[in-house]
């Protein structure tokens, strides 16, 4: 399968419930590379590259997130694959 690249971006409570962190394990459990991080209007953006099968895998699972979170958003922006990354990573 083709790789994608997707930058994502999730609203709600998603600081301070450990979404960085559990975005890494689902994302190496995946095998999809890339980085989250943290903004400072108090919602997450990451990168994520890999199969498409495996990044929209992902994308569903930011709408729900680790327990404690409450998304109420998620956007998607689809870009062109780079291959950037040796692995994934959290940000500050």
């Amino acid at each position: 399968m083709e790789p994608v690249r997707a930058k994502v971006r999730v609203f709600g409570l998603v600081q301070g419930v450990f979404f960085r962190h559990s975005t890494r394990l689902e994302a190496q459990r995946l095998g999809i590379k890339g980085w989250v991080r943290n903004v400072p209007d108090g919602s997450v953006e990451a990168v994520f590259e890999g199969p498409k099968d495996r990044v929209e895998e992902i994308i569903k699972w930011c709408h729900k997130g680790p327990p404690g979170a409450v998304v109420q958003k998620v956007q998607v922006e689809w870009e062109p694959y780079r291959g950037e990354f040796e692995g994934f990573e959290i940000r500050y």
